[in-house]
Formats: C-alpha cells, sequence, structure tokens
C-alpha cells in the first residue's frame, strides 16, 4: 500500500519514523512514496530559513517532499502524482479541501491527540490538562471536511502523571500514537480494519493565545496548576509585575501553606510563594520582562525587597 504522509512539527517525527521502519520491514507491503509538509520558516533571533522537523526527517530518508503553506489544485496535482493508496497525516497545519481528499483511494488517515470526540480541534492536549482530565489519548480517524468530525479507526490511552505539562503529553503521545497509527494503515491494508461513527457529545479545543497563559490570582490554586501546565511549553505562563509581563514555568502546589493574600508573594530567604483562592503556590523558575529563565529563589535573592510584592 502507497503511503503519502503530511505533517510538519517535531511531534509527527515520531509517526513518520514508525512508517518508515514498517516499510523496511516489510509489513503489509506499506511503502512511503513522499511527505507534504508546510514551508522552510525563519526561526531564532537571526531568523534563519529552516525546514520543518518533518521536512528534514524525509530528506534523511530519502522521501520526495511536497512544500506547501496550502494545499492549491497544483499542490493536488503533485500529490496525485505519486499514486498513494493512503494519506497518513499528523499535524500537518493546513486544511485538506475535498478534491485532495478524493486522491487516496483510501482516504486520509489523521492521528489526532485526543479520544475522539473530545477536544476537537487544534489543541487537544492543552485542553485535555487545562480541564484535569483523568485519561488523555490518541485517535487515528479518516478525515472529512469537518473540523475532526470523521469515523474513528482506533484508540489509545494513558493516564498523564499530576505534573505533566501538555509538552510532556505531546511527546509521550507522539511515541505511542505512532504506534497507533502504523497498526491502523496495516489493518486497513490487510482489511481487517473498518472506521466506525464517533460516539458522544464532542468537545473543542481551539487553539491558544498569549491570553490563555496568563494567570489570575483570584482563581483556585489547583486551577492555576493545571492552567500553568496546559500552556507549557507554548504559549507560556505569565503574569504581570511592576507592569510588565512576567513569565514562569509551572509551579508546585503547596496545600500546607494558608492565609496567603492573593497575588501576593511571600519569600523566606530559601522558598519563594505566591497566594491563590485557595492555599499557595511555589514558584520554581521564573522569567522577569528582559531577563532569561532563571530559579525563583535566584531572582528572589536578586531582587529589592521581594516579601510582600503582589503579582497583577
Amino acid at each position: 500500500m502507497r503511503v503519502l504522509f503530511a505533517g510538519t512539527p517535531a511531534v509527527a517525527v515520531p509517526s513518520l519514523n514508525r512508517l518508515a521502519q514498517a516499510e523496511a520491514a516489510g509489513a503489509d507491503g506499506l511503502e512511503l512514496v513522499g511527505v507534504l509538509t508546510r514551508p522552510d520558516a525563519r526561526l531564532g533571533r537571526k531568523r534563519v530559513l529552516t525546514p520543518s522537523p518533518v521536512a528534514a526527517r524525509a530528506v534523511e530518508l530519502g522521501l520526495p517532499v511536497i512544500k506547501a503553506a496550502r494545499i492549491t489544485a497544483e499542490v493536488t496535482s503533485d500529490l496525485a502524482a505519486l499514486a498513494p493508496d493512503v494519506a497518513a497525516i499528523v499535524a500537518y497545519g493546513g486544511l485538506v479541501p475535498p478534491a485532495a481528499l478524493e486522491v487516496p483511494r483510501h482516504g486520509w488517515v489523521n492521528l489526532h491527540f485526543s479520544l475522539l470526540p473530545a477536544w476537537r480541534g487544534a489543541a487537544p492536549v492543552q485542553y485535555s490538562v487545562l480541564h484535569g482530565d483523568d485519561v488523555v489519548g490518541a485517535s487515528t480517524f479518516r478525515l472529512e471536511e469537518g473540523l475532526d468530525t470523521g469515523p474513528v479507526y482506533g484508540t489509545m490511552a494513558v493516564t498523564p502523571r499530576p505534573d505533566a505539562t501538555a509538552g510532556d503529553l505531546l511527546a509521550e503521545l507522539a511515541e505511542s500514537g505512532a504506534g497507533l497509527l502504523a497498526r491502523t494503515l496495516e489493518g486497513i491494508a490487510d482489511g481487517s480494519l473498518v472506521p466506525r461513527p464517533q460516539e458522544g457529545e464532542p468537545t473543542y479545543a481551539p487553539k491558544l493565545s498569549l491570553d490563555d497563559g496568563r494567570l489570575d490570582w483570584s482563581q483556585p490554586a489547583r486551577a492555576l496548576d493545571r492552567r500553568a501546565r496546559a500552556v507549557t511549553p507554548e504559549p507560556g505562563a505569565w503574569t504581570v509585575l511592576d507592569g510588565q509581563r512576567f513569565k514562569l514555568e509551572p509551579p508546585k502546589l503547596r496545600p500546607d501553606v494558608e492565609g496567603l493574600e492573593q497575588g501576593v508573594l511571600s519569600w523566606d530567604g530559601r522558598v519563594l510563594l505566591v497566594g491563590t483562592a485557595t492555599h499557595a503556590l511555589e514558584l520554581v523558575r521564573v522569567q522577569p520582562a528582559g531577563k532569561k529563565m532563571m530559579a525563583a529563589a535566584d531572582w528572589a535573592r536578586g531582587a529589592w525587597n521581594t516579601d510582600g510584592l503582589r503579582f497583577g
């Protein structure tokens, strides 16, 4: 079965690797015929034009690469020229129009990092963390015109660590989900796997904005903990100090410390705490405006009169 792979960020690379391994092992005749990815982007302070992680890995594997920000009629023609039987898509970053959906005879199989129909959209893992889901997972489904509405081939689930960030979970699901995607394609190839309609009430996970990372200290500590972990590493957790954005990595829950005023810092020379609507949170690493990320204790030692400062 001829497989086109579509993906862009690092989270898609494990799936590409797994399919390459399956091809090398001769699993059900899977053959990677090409890769679709987003165009090179300018990264870093020097704005160096850099290929996507998927593009870089595809070149290492010796695969033809099509780079496109949108799947136009011309791109669709290029995809058709590869004569794929199925397209596997993982975080490509663009819509697949109807004409392109019809190119592979088995359609497009999307690896989505949620247990559908929960958290359809661009940020499923972030919303899973934000809402404190006890179980997270991934699904493979047949892509349709609707937003993550297609019938599901298979799922896998994991129980997240209490301190896991969205980045931690996404990295874990990228690895385990790669196996799910490979098994799905093998099942399609041998005819043993048929997708089933999604069941249940859908929830949605739109892309998070910078404002979603702002911490409101009038909320309970556990809600703040979930939000900070949900936006790590992107777009990042932050608050305001002296009118400027003050970034921070996820704090630690300190249910043993109560009575601190909301948003007010407490520094005892060793540990930096901040008050919430319930118990305190312990700050671990912080980034004041114009500075690099550093240990919260180092910042507190270097800042004048830290104790009693208030976050906005």
